[in-house]
């Protein structure tokens, strides 16, 4: 995996004030939330994973949240955390008895107009939409889905199957931060003081497994954490067994209701 020194600044996604809204809501909560979507098939069940499954280079960014609440990011901390997932993400892929490709990065000289950055970026999007319809905290359900999970980014992932020889691949964004000395000594104040909490760290991930024969996305999941924490690979465990809930094989048994 490239550290992200040598690779160009992502452009700022739309559907953080999404993410700010759920974030807000599992806040009221105080606990880690998860929100699993799984595609179904005719019968009803669950659509289980039949293939390789390769992670596409993950959007993750780690940052340390000063005493006025701005948040820094952290170069190394995020180096770290990519390397850190990914090893995570096959581990646990392994214990669903799910086959792993090697993990894909697009090429430094991918343009706008690659197929392949196309179809990330689309990846994107539909998250967007994802969040934004298909969930309680977002708009409502889209009427034309009657009440299905059915949502696919179409034929041109066909150029990310021939790239990665993968069946499936897995997008990941994450925004973790973490409180730093100054903002956990004015958490105590407030605490003390006032008898609110302003607030700490928070991690937020969002991932889609699409079927690369398809376009369909067949599973996707919302993470927000109050606790987790990538920077060492216990905690980077912990955060993609969270993350990758649900995700399973064709073979293993459906799970009781």
């Amino acid at each position: 995996m490239t550290t992200p020194s040598s690779k160009p600044a992502r452009p700022r996604l739309r559907w953080l004030p999404l993410l700010a809204l759920a974030a807000a809501l599992a806040l009221l909560s105080g606990c880690a939330s998860t929100s699993v979507r799984t595609a179904r098939d005719d019968s009803g069940r669950p659509i289980g994973l039949h293939g390789s499954v390769a992670l596409v280079e993950p959007d993750i960014e780690l940052s340390e949240l000063m005493a006025g609440g701005m948040a820094e990011p952290r170069r190394e901390w995020t180096a770290a955390a990519r390397l850190l997932y990914s090893q995570a993400a096959r581990e646990a892929l392994q214990r669903q008895g799910i086959a792993s490709a090697p993990d894909y990065v697009l090429p430094a000289d991918a343009g706008p107009d690659d197929p392949r950055r196309q179809i990330t970026l689309l990846s994107q999007a539909v998250s967007m939409s994802i969040l934004q319809f298909s969930r309680s905290h977002g708009t409502g359900p889209l009427r034309n889905k009657h009440g299905r999970f059915d949502w696919s980014l179409g034929p041109g992932v066909a150029a990310l199957r021939e790239a990665t020889g993968a069946d499936y691949a897995l997008f990941t964004y994450i925004r973790d931060s973490y409180a730093s000395g100054g903002r956990t000594a004015m958490r105590v104040a407030g605490l003390l003081l006032l008898g609110g909490d302003i607030g700490g760290g928070m991690q937020i991930g969002v991932a889609s497994l699409v079927d690369l024969r398809t376009g369909q996305v067949v599973w996707h999941n919302l993470l927000i954490d109050q606790t987790g924490d990538l920077r060492n690979l216990a905690g980077a465990r912990e955060t993609t067994e969270d993350l990758l809930k649900g995700v399973r094989s064709s073979a293993a048994p459906e799970p009781t209701r």
